[in-house]
């Protein structure tokens, strides 16, 4: 997981404190993608792909195929670059599991939100995605573990040298066109697929953007800060 002019905000210190800061990450950012599915108006790439894929093999659920997706992505790691592969990479499947168990959990923990008219769904939609993105900007100030996902497209940078957000993006579209194209064949139509996959795609990244923004001003600001001298003790 990359991200420009992001050393400032990554956290270098305490483990424990990164550790609880990292799933809190992975907790914050399934409720986001939990809330996006309720919205009804279009869900981010990888997730309409799990997400269809819950309505082509129904015993299934999302966590369990976003879970396959990413034991997909670690294989595909090793064989981009077999050499450079490490034993430690399989850690990469502890936060793995806990994502698809934690988005299974929210899942379950929203079914109660049902809304009828346009403009509630954008708005839930738009929260969806804020919070979305604040677990991810969580989860790369904790810089930990790299999800499958995040460490395929990593090791696929470094092996072609080319630009990580040209990777990522197309990885992206081929889990959209994956996702059509499974739906029109096996449920008739595309699921998932909407105005609001374009938001998503759109708005996270943004979001992501106003976080190190008003984490640096913070930072800043608080390092700025005048040291008030205490009279008694001078």
């Amino acid at each position: 997981m990359q991200h420009d002019n992001n050393t400032g905000v990554i956290d270098t210190g305490n483990k424990v404190r990164r550790w609880i800061t990292y799933v809190a990450g992975i907790y914050i950012l399934t409720l986001g993608l939990s809330l996006a599915v309720r919205a009804g108006i279009g869900i981010s790439p990888q997730s309409s792909l799990t997400r269809t894929m819950t309505l082509v093999l129904p015993p299934l659920t999302q966590g369990n195929f976003n879970l396959i997706l990413e034991i997909i992505m670690l294989i595909a790691t090793f064989l981009v670059s077999p050499k450079t592969f490490r034993a430690a990479n399989l850690l990469a499947m502890i936060p793995a599991l806990i994502l698809a168990l934690l988005l299974d959990f929210n899942l379950s923990l929203t079914t109660w939100i049902h809304l009828g008219s346009y403009p509630p769904k954008l708005v839930l939609l738009f929260f969806a995605d804020a919070m979305l993105a604040f677990g991810l900007f969580l989860m790369i100030r904790a810089n930990l573990v790299l999800m499958p996902i995040d460490m395929f497209v990593n090791t696929l940078q470094q092996k072609t040298g080319w630009k990580w957000g040209n990777i990522k993006t197309a990885f992206d579209c081929t889990l959209l066109a994956l996702s059509a194209t499974i739906g029109l064949l096996c449920l008739g139509a595309p699921h998932f697929i909407r105005e609001g996959t374009i938001i998503n795609a759109i708005l996270v990244g943004q979001y992501i953007r106003l976080y190190f923004y008003l984490h640096n001003r913070y930072t800043t600001r608080k390092s700025t800060a005048p040291v008030i001298s205490n009279p008694i003790a001078d």
